[in-house]
């Protein structure tokens, strides 16, 4: 059975070291927060300017003028600190950061990151901080769902869409499996309600096993 984001947000979690600093990008990569285990000293950085970040805000726990990039209300963490946007943007291109979570549209076999633009004449680009997070990371996870809702496989062999980065992601994770972007090619870690003889012959790529 496929699994739904907090599931995947959950798979991410799991798989960000003890001690990392971390940027949760806008979209489902936010989810991440909440599924991070406590004690594990995970410092999440957002890149309008805050670090040691908390999971999503309760109801209760709403403050205006705390939001992440996303603009999502968000708590903080004993030792948050708060500092200018530029601030914020030289940690993320002076690898400072240790793993980034992103959001994509297509990651291709090599690593290549398209998250900004479709290319499509009536799509509003969104690029943002991304391509700075996508070179400045030391690893940059990716959280997606494995088709679109035309069934196009969104894991593929060249990118069709603007790049935001080339041969930059390490490991994608899909509500159908998890998959490792290496040198030589792209493995197989886990799957969720799909074999990989079917995930091969739908995203008609070559895959290995991890």
């Amino acid at each position: 059975m496929s699994l739904s984001k907090a599931e995947m947000a959950s798979m991410v979690a799991r798989d960000i070291p003890p001690g990392s600093f971390v940027n949760l990008g806008i979209g489902q990569p936010t989810l991440v927060a909440d599924h991070l285990p406590a004690g594990a000293g995970v410092v999440l950085h957002t890149e309008n300017g805050m670090l040691n970040m908390g999971p999503a805000a309760g109801t209760d726990e709403i403050d205006p003028d705390l939001v992440n990039a996303g603009k999502v209300p968000v708590t903080e963490l004993p030792g948050a600190s708060y500092f200018h946007h530029a601030d914020s943007f030289a940690m993320m291109r002076g690898g400072h950061l240790d793993v980034c979570v992103l959001g994509a549209f297509q990651v291709s076999a090599r690593g290549d990151l398209a998250n900004w633009h479709t290319g499509a004449p009536d799509a509003i680009p969104a690029v943002g901080g991304a391509m700075d997070l996508a070179v400045g990371a030391r690893q940059v996870f990716v959280m997606m769902t494995l088709f679109t809702r035309q069934g196009e496989p969104k894991l593929v062999r060249d990118c069709s869409y603007p790049l935001t980065g080339v041969a930059c992601v390490d490991r994608v994770y899909t509500d159908l499996a998890t998959f490792a972007v290496e040198p030589d090619g792209v493995s197989v870690c886990e799957t969720f309600g799909i074999s990989v003889d079917e995930l091969v012959e739908r995203l008609d790529m070559e895959l290995r096993l991890a």
